[in-house]
């Protein structure tokens, strides 16, 4: 899945890439569902596994425009997992106490413990995407935030975390077929926010805040990967593969028992 990530102090051109794009499995929607429960079953092993050796941190961001399938993600790819061992933080929009602090204040008591995995719904990027299209604060205050992002990660990184940076990529085409679903379904009405065409008018300043937050932010130690999203199925089977493939790179063990075992007798 290498072939997703933003290497550092890179710029994409989110235009040039295929939001369609399913190159990296060879069969259909059918054969990828079939694979996506394998790997749902993978990651529930692989994530057992992280619980019980209590070393190694996990932290996961997910970022897309409106309708991007953030929600979506989570409940497919981590439909197996134990939840005691994963937490999930949607990041909506400051209150007055995260307001009178820093604006990391309200994310780095989110982040992983050891054992954990840690899901950000929307993340600290919120400061440089939203505050910077909407001008909602100076740009020379925007500007520095992604030096204070990258530092915040490092040291995440240098202290055992590991992070994966998920940007689901869907294009304006699709974006566009999913609003007019939730108009047509009346279940789906809720999740229908009138607020979210003035989004959209604004994809051009979005996509370019974007490019720079990766071409700013993707790093060795924090890399991110523009996901193709208009396909559910395989944005799907992208995130889980490269979660389980960066779990089996961290070699984990299961931990030797305290006492030697040998003999005990269970009556």
């Amino acid at each position: 899945m290498d072939r997703y990530r933003i290497a550092p102090g890179t710029r994409p051109d989110l235009s040039a890439i295929d939001a369609a794009d399913t190159s990296g499995f060879s069969g259909g929607k059918a054969e990828g569902r079939a694979e996506l429960e394998r790997l749902v079953g993978r990651l529930a092993q692989l994530q057992h596994l992280l619980w019980a050796e209590d070393k190694h941190k996990l932290l996961i961001v997910l970022q897309a425009m409106d309708s991007g399938g953030k929600d979506g993600t989570i409940r497919r790819v981590f439909g197996g997992v134990n939840p005691q061992g994963v937490k999930v933080t949607s990041f909506k929009a400051p209150t007055d106490q995260e307001l009178a602090h820093d604006y990391l204040w309200r994310v780095h008591r989110h982040t992983p413990a050891s054992g954990e995995i840690a899901v950000f719904n929307r993340s600290h990027y919120e400061d440089v995407l939203i505050v910077r299209v909407l001008d909602l604060v100076p740009e020379v205050r925007w500007q520095r935030r992604y030096q204070h992002i990258a530092d915040f990660e490092r040291l995440l990184a240098d202290e055992g975390t590991t992070i994966l940076k998920f940007y689901l990529h869907i294009s304006k085409e699709e974006q566009k077929e999913r609003f007019q679903e939730r108009l047509d379904d009346p279940t789906k009405n809720w999740k229908f926010n009138p607020g979210d065409l003035d989004h959209r008018a604004r994809w051009e300043d979005y996509m370019a805040a974007f490019e720079e937050v990766f071409a700013r932010t993707s790093t060795d130690q924090a890399p991110w990967y523009v996901v193709p999203a208009d396909k559910k199925w395989y944005r799907n089977i992208v995130i889980a593969r490269t979660i389980i493939e960066t779990l089996e790179g961290l070699n984990m063990q299961y931990p030797e028992p305290e006492m030697d075992l040998e003999g005990i007798e269970i009556e």
